[in-house]
């Protein structure tokens, strides 16, 4: 495995556009954990691990609880991992689908959601005159 180039909380955080209290939130709670910890207790991350929060940020707007992104994440996590039984590839796949599916339909009931506000915004800029 090659080593990659590590970066502080802070230049993750200005590159995934989150807070430094929601990456420490997520870690807390087991959704995502740094690559490693500098000699002063530090939180160091990788390219893989700004991936890995770029992927838990898609899915936060889409409503998914902790626990149903802890489940796609080590899915997802595990098809990555080079030596992995077939079995367990395919049953990961087939939840990742599911997940998939379910995002579709999130996605579907925002997009209703976002529809009835542009027409109750219409509605109010309407009896402005």
């Amino acid at each position: 495995m090659t080593e990659q180039a590590t970066m502080h909380i802070g230049e993750v955080a200005a590159r995934t556009e989150l807070s430094l209290r929601s990456l420490r939130h997520w870690e807390e709670v087991g959704l995502l954990r740094p690559s490693g910890r500098t000699d002063g207790g530090f939180r160091l991350y990788t390219e893989d691990d700004v991936a890995k929060i770029l992927v838990i940020r898609r899915m936060k707007p889409l409503g998914f609880s902790i626990e149903e992104m802890k489940a796609a994440m080590a899915d997802i996590e595990l098809l990555d991992a080079p030596s992995v039984p077939a079995a367990d590839r395919e049953a990961a796949r087939e939840r990742l689908g599911a997940v998939a599916e379910d995002a579709r339909e999130r996605r579907e009931r925002l997009v209703r959601q976002l529809a009835m506000a542009d027409e109750f915004i219409g509605l109010l800029e309407g009896r402005r005159g």
